[in-house]
């Protein structure tokens, strides 16, 4: 089976995904590695990224795409979403990861972020839902939003500045947040979210990228992680709200050593938590499903992706 791969660098972390594509069209993963290495450091205020940042994303960068190459993919696509917009030196980036890794890196706009995201979560949700399929993706500097029609295609998608690595840089100062910290998080996605579509009947919402995945994990307390068991999980506005109470009350060095929390993740986890319970609230839903594929199956499928009979 001819074999690709897909990487996706994000603000806070950096995604591989090498994957077979099989007689009938569909990929099945042969590897799956996530490591955080916080590109989008400093982005939301400097609007450069920082010399740390690169040298940790490029490194990782190179390990990925060798391992990728080791394990046969014919092709390679690379993909860099909201830190590297933003950043004046983005092109600094690109080069360097062409020199360093010899991929070439595609800075993707907002809009192609979404849809991509959608394309992947529909894959699999699009048959279990009764309406609509809503979908969230939160990264580490942006968060989409998705409305997919009845008829399964998109039908709104929008990227928000909003996600855990900016929020927590632009208005977290104590340990834990304090609750003016709080309230003004929650004010600002109240207000950001107030441009959101009205949600449609009987739809149904599911969350991509690490802090979804993360607060099912923490909810189930997994000391290893498991794809397998978070991918199509549910999280109610009950546990979303059990879930925020506790990591914006716990220190840091508390977060650290929850099960289910990857340590370099539990600075930003709090925002990241109240961005998905904002969103369930503006949204007026009780429940959000959980999905262990975004952006890097949907990269892999509108580059690799194929008819059966061209296979």
């Amino acid at each position: 089976m001819p074999r690709f791969a897909s990487i996706d660098i994000g603000t806070n972390s950096v995604l591989l995904l090498v994957a077979e594509r099989l007689p009938d069209g569909r990929f099945e993963a042969v590897v799956e590695r996530a490591e955080i290495t916080r590109l989008g450091r400093g982005v939301d205020t400097s609007r450069v990224l920082s010399a740390e940042g690169m040298e940790a994303t490029l490194s990782t960068l190179v390990a990925f795409a060798d391992e990728a190459r080791a394990l046969g993919a014919q092709g390679i696509a690379v993909s860099a979403t909201s830190a590297a917009r933003d950043a004046k030196n983005g092109a600094d980036f690109i080069a360097a990861a062409k020199a360093r890794a010899d991929v070439t890196v595609e800075i993707i706009p907002g809009e192609m972020e979404a849809q991509l995201s959608f394309a992947a979560v529909s894959a699999d949700f699009a048959g279990e839902a009764a309406g609509p399929l809503l979908v969230i993706d939160i990264g580490g500097g942006s968060t989409e939003f998705i409305y997919g029609s009845d008829a399964g295609t998109v039908a709104f998608r929008h990227s928000f500045d909003v996600g855990a690595v900016r929020l927590t840089e632009r208005f977290v100062r104590t340990d834990p947040p304090s609750s003016d910290e709080r309230a003004a998080i929650e004010a600002h996605l109240r207000h950001t979210f107030a441009a959101l579509p009205p949600t449609p009947p009987a739809a149904m919402l599911v969350g991509v990228a690490g802090t979804v995945t993360t607060l099912y994990a923490l909810q189930h307390r997994m000391a290893t992680y498991d794809a397998e068991q978070v991918h199509g999980g549910t999280l109610s506005r009950g546990e979303l709200d059990a879930l925020t109470d506790m990591l914006c009350t716990l220190p840091l060095d508390a977060r650290r050593a929850l099960p289910g929390l990857q340590p370099k993740r539990a600075d930003v986890i709090p925002a990241g938590a109240l961005i998905l319970r904002e969103a369930v609230k503006a949204l007026g839903l009780d429940t959000c499903r959980v999905s262990d594929r975004g952006l890097r199956w949907g990269l892999l499928v509108h580059r690799f992706g194929s008819a059966p009979s061209s296979s």
